[in-house]
């Protein structure tokens, strides 16, 4: 039996680990978010590592609000980069595993063929630049770590792209969405289900590893958009805009497409293709 303590349970990843922990009998889950735990604050996580036994870390806590970020700095560091520091530190004391959640954002999107885990990085703005010092610290402090970088996560949990989608779709007669962004939607219960069946398999491979993770498949907001419309039926206009049309404080990357051959080859994984995880998740909300 591993004992797992999940940080950041509220959120949309911690979220969908808690339903799908229940398919793993050889896992127990122990679930925590603010204000139980805060990962900036060494003792409130060593207290639930000794209260459980803890194995096993997942990190899923993380400051996302990309544009807020770019004011918000200190804060942003703090989280993304302190709270993985101590998590690392704790991990080392007490011969823990760490898996880590990242991000696209750590690229600066300006390539054209999938990133790989090798890439070099170069975030550009405040959230991707602390995400990358949050993963620079884990790999100095935790000898056994995953990283898993991710991209345009969603959920039937928490406010993300689908839900507004949803929401705008029912009130307007058309939208407008970014057709020159790139990326592959990520459905939160495939990552879950990667994560619980990567610790279910070999918690010993669990050792100073980066892996990309996203659905099969490459689109843009604005397809992603449009099949959403499509799925749920409804009678939307969705019109295509370039980024220049839609300024935002942060700057994003244009390009967000991750390779995720690596993970899949090393842990025998077949990744459903975003469309039809769409088609999944649409059906539940």
């Amino acid at each position: 039996m591993q004992n797992i303590l999940i940080i950041g349970s509220n959120g949309q990843l911690g979220s969908e680990i808690s339903d799908a922990i229940v398919k793993f009998p050889d896992l127990a889950g122990f679930f925590y978010d603010l204000p139980q735990i805060d990962i900036t604050d060494a003792s409130s996580v060593a207290s639930k590592i000794k209260e459980h036994a803890i194995d096993l870390i997942i990190n899923c806590a993380a400051y996302t609000a990309v544009d807020q970020a770019e004011a918000d700095i200190d804060a942003a560091y703090s989280v993304n980069r302190d709270g993985p520091a101590v998590l690392g530190r704790l991990c080392k004391q007490n011969d823990l595993k760490l898996i880590h959640i990242s991000t696209d954002y750590v690229f600066s999107g300006s390539a054209r063929v999938p990133y790989r885990e090798t890439d070099a990085t170069d975030p550009i703005g405040i959230y991707g630049k602390s995400k990358l010092a949050g993963e620079q610290v884990i790999r100095k402090i935790s000898p056994s770590h995953l990283i898993i970088r991710t991209a345009w996560l969603y959920s039937t949990r928490g406010n993300n792209f689908v839900k507004t989608m949803l929401r705008l779709g029912l009130e307007n007669d058309t939208i407008r969405v970014v057709s020159d962004q790139m990326g592959s939607p990520t459905y939160a219960r495939d990552l879950a289900w990667v994560i619980l069946t990567i610790i279910n398999k070999d918690v010993a491979k669990i050792k100073d590893q980066t892996y990309h993770f996203t659905n099969e498949g490459v689109c843009s907001w604005y397809d992603f958009a449009r099949a959403i419309m499509v799925i749920k039926n409804l009678q939307c206009q969705v019109q295509p805009i370039a980024t220049k049309d839609y300024p935002t404080l942060a700057a994003r990357p244009q390009y967000s497409v991750l390779n995720s051959a690596k993970i899949k080859a090393d842990w025998g994984l077949a990744i459903p293709y975003w469309r039809d995880s769409l088609t999944e998740c649409l059906a539940k909300l």
